[in-house]
């Protein structure tokens, strides 16, 4: 009798445990999306009437080096750069660190834009590997805002280290060398480091969009298309919530802890100031911000990590399974090296709502929510094995979790139609609503799966590996 009274009140304590966890969950996606629809309108109207062509075509605008690591690059490498030299802001350079790269992607470029090795003082703040034929400059003058360094392979940290000593200018803008910048993106991107007075803004990222299907030319985006692969299309969904909604709601409460590697701009003091990216873990965007805003409160500095919700970065995204799970596998990993480094942050009142509230968020429902998930499962089998199962309460409980899913994706449809509207196109709209009902049974498996494998890489794996993005080129059809 006793024991049964034992496996009761361990039933109860699970039934309990996920009771709570989903209501904490539920909870702070709505707070979230809260906080996200209050930013995104506040910005609209302040910017409404803001023209930043007139106010950042000044020559004393503020100096950015924009910094695009690159290996193995030579299919898009040409395309890409000129795209990074198309920007209307006028106070800028384009540095490309070729990171060891096994192709001939360093010969494309001095073909293209007419480069000769010079010689350049390198002030070294941060340790990096050994320059391989050094830096080069364009002989033409069209192109004298471009740099291209060639050196060792070190890994996209290091070539991003290596770009920061080469940077004479004050503000640094990280890019993967692959991606597409609108022509406005360092205007839009710079203005928090200017509007505040009473506080440092330390770093600003930008909403990220996926360019696949979309045609491009000469670097620049002329036509917005929806893929036709149902991967693709989830994915497109799920940067709209991540993007729309759960960064720019954390933006709002200045609890930031991750600006995408695909795009983000920094203050160079305080990047040199912490040591620059760490070479040692798959994840250096995220714990870049994290180091950068742990050492703000230490310091006892005032400091805001900015977002801008405007679509300024396009990017291509995986189409294939193996893909996508090498790529959400490295994520995984990444936010468990970063959570793990800095865990004296958590729930430490010394680094106030960053050790309150952002931290402990991101080890609970970010870290810790795909083993729960996962835990839930196996509890639920073990429940259909012992008949202890209410089938209509589990039906109701599935279709509850699936219905707010989708209420949720809405949401952020809603905000990316009365916003920006970037998928104007006539049967998009349908299209990307009826990706709405099977993303949750489409891509968040394969997410979970990649999560989990990533966990297992990275207590069990001692080969890890970073992950391979295969490129297949953005489309210019």
């Amino acid at each position: 009798m006793e024991f049964d009274q034992v496996i009761r009140s361990i039933l109860l304590t699970f039934h309990y445990f996920f009771l709570i966890f989903t209501v904490l969950i539920v909870g702070s996606y709505v707070i979230l999306a809260v906080f996200s629809s209050n930013e995104t309108i506040d910005y609209l109207k302040k910017n409404s009437f803001v023209n930043h062509k007139d106010l950042l075509s000044s020559s004393i605008a503020p100096s950015i080096s924009v910094i695009a690591p690159a290996y193995n690059e030579s299919l898009n490498i040409v395309e890409n750069v000129r795209s990074l030299l198309s920007t209307h802001y006028v106070n800028y350079d384009v540095i490309i660190v070729n990171d060891g790269s096994k192709d001939d992607s360093l010969e494309k470029l001095i073909k293209a834009y007419d480069l000769e090795r010079v010689e350049y003082l390198i002030d070294v703040k941060i340790p990096t590997k050994e320059l391989r034929e050094g830096v080069f400059k364009s002989k033409n003058p069209a192109f004298d805002k471009l740099i291209v360094v060639d050196k060792e392979n070190g890994g996209k940290a290091d070539a991003l280290n290596c770009g920061i000593n080469i940077s004479k200018s004050r503000y640094l803008a990280c890019i993967d060398v692959d991606c597409l910048l609108l022509e406005d993106s360092l205007q839009r991107m710079v203005k928090p480091f200017l509007e505040y007075t009473d506080r440092r803004v330390i770093a600003s990222g930008g909403v990220i969009r996926i360019a696949n299907s979309c045609k491009i030319e000469n670097g620049k985006l002329l036509e917005i298309n929806f893929p036709d692969k149902w991967i693709e299309r989830a994915q497109i969904l799920e940067y709209l919530r991540s993007f729309l909604l759960g960064r720019m709601a954390w933006a709002r409460l200045n609890g930031l802890l991750v600006i995408s590697g695909a795009f983000g701009l920094f203050d160079k003091e305080i990047a040199i100031e912490v040591g620059g990216y760490d070479t040692h873990t798959v994840g250096e965007d995220m714990e870049i911000i994290v180091r950068m805003r742990k050492y703000m409160e230490e310091q006892k500095l005032k400091y805001r990590v900015a977002y801008i919700p405007d679509p300024l970065c396009w990017t291509e995204a995986p189409d294939d399974r193996k893909i996508l799970i090498s790529q959400r596998n490295r994520w995984t990993r990444g936010t468990i090296e970063t959570l793990k480094m800095h865990k004296e942050i958590n729930m430490n009142p010394k680094y106030r709502l960053l050790g309150l509230l952002s931290f402990p968020y991101w080890f609970v429902f970010e870290r810790m929510a795909p083993l729960i998930e996962v835990t839930g499962m196996l509890y639920f089998l073990f429940l259909v094995f012992y008949q202890q199962i209410s089938w209509s309460f589990v039906l109701g409980l599935f279709l509850l979790a699936y219905l707010f899913s989708l209420l949720f994706s809405f949401v952020a449809i809603f905000t990316e139609e009365f916003t920006y509207h970037q998928y104007k196109k006539k049967g998009i709209g349908l299209k990307l609503l009826l990706t709405v009902f099977l993303e949750p049974l489409v891509l968040h498996p394969i997410v979970l799966y990649a999560a989990m494998k990533g966990n297992y890489d990275y207590y069990f794996n001692k080969k890890k590996k970073w992950g391979v993005m295969v490129r297949k080129g953005l489309s210019k059809n």
